[in-house]
């Protein structure tokens, strides 16, 4: 049988290892948390970087898709044009064969610059009496010229390959500034498209370190929480070790020890060596021993 002077010289050593024990799983418990707050910092940091991102990702989808809706509009818009550029074209082409006759004949006869000067040079005679007496040839002439000015001039405004050449010009242009508006959207589709994989690549990139961030979120609770018992068992311990000190005292005092309440202590002692606590019922009942 073990009395007070026994016990307290087996468990103040015991006492003494778990209070330093008790420092150390604090220290450690608090670094862990520490390592638990800093984990849960970055990974609420990184989740509000994703949530941003795909909220990006989403207005460059909607700036794709109208993109490639208006790709779509402009393209029948460019096939009207290009349409009738080539309408354009083949009429030339058709008309091109007799028109050529037509020209081919007007080289013969000369040009309106031609005829204006002639009608200068009467007109000049005409002023320093060259035509004195001749008066009604005078009026002949310049009555030939005038008609064969006119007749020119007709021919020239009656040329439809100067008109529908034009019209072809103006359809190249109209087709081409189609075609330009085409490109413009596809690339604007395409940059936004790119764009869109581009964050979605790092959107997946930051989950994972996100994810990464979460395991240690878990890992360091897990190791807080741990340590946390450890730190708690060995406080309560401790506490049993000076309850029962406590409670050996009042027994010393107050009753003589038997066999039956040394019996109860031995096994009290037992038990916080290995580990245990003692409940507060069981400490009650010591002391009524």
């Amino acid at each position: 049988m073990m009395d007070f002077d026994e016990v307290r010289g087996v468990l103040t050593p015991k006492s003494t290892s778990l209070d330093e024990k008790l420092s150390e799983f604090r220290d450690d418990r608090d670094s862990w948390n520490a390592k638990v707050k800093k984990y849960l910092n970055e990974r609420n940091e990184i989740n509000r970087q994703v949530k941003e991102l795909i909220t990006e990702v989403q207005n460059q989808k909607v700036i794709r898709d109208e993109a490639n809706s208006k790709v779509k509009e402009l393209k029948i818009i460019r096939a009207e044009r290009s349409k009738v550029l080539k309408e354009l074209r083949a009429e030339l082409q058709e008309k091109r064969p007799a028109e050529q006759k037509k020209e081919e004949k007007r080289e013969k006869k000369r040009n309106e610059r031609s005829i204006r000067s002639d009608i200068e040079k009467m007109d000049m005679k005409f002023n320093y009496g060259h035509f004195q007496g001749k008066e009604r040839n005078f009026e002949r002439e310049m009555k030939k010229l005038y008609q064969e000015l006119k007749e020119v001039r007709k021919q020239k405004k009656d040329n439809i390959f100067s008109e529908l050449e034009s019209q072809i010009r103006k359809a190249a242009k109209s087709q081409e500034e189609a075609h330009k508006l085409v490109e413009d959207a596809v690339n604007t589709a395409q940059e936004s498209h790119d764009l869109m994989i581009e964050l979605s690549e790092e959107v997946d990139r930051l989950r994972a370190k996100a994810n990464s961030s979460q395991e240690g979120v878990i890992r360091s609770k897990r190791e807080a929480d741990l340590l946390h018992n450890k730190y708690v068992v060995s406080l309560r311990s401790i506490h049993s070790i000076q309850d029962l000190f406590k409670a050996m005292l009042a027994q010393e005092k107050n009753v003589e020890d038997d066999d039956g309440s040394k019996l109860e202590v031995t096994d009290l002692m037992s038990r916080l060596m290995s580990g245990d606590t003692l409940s507060t019922e069981e400490l009650m009942a010591l002391q009524r021993n």
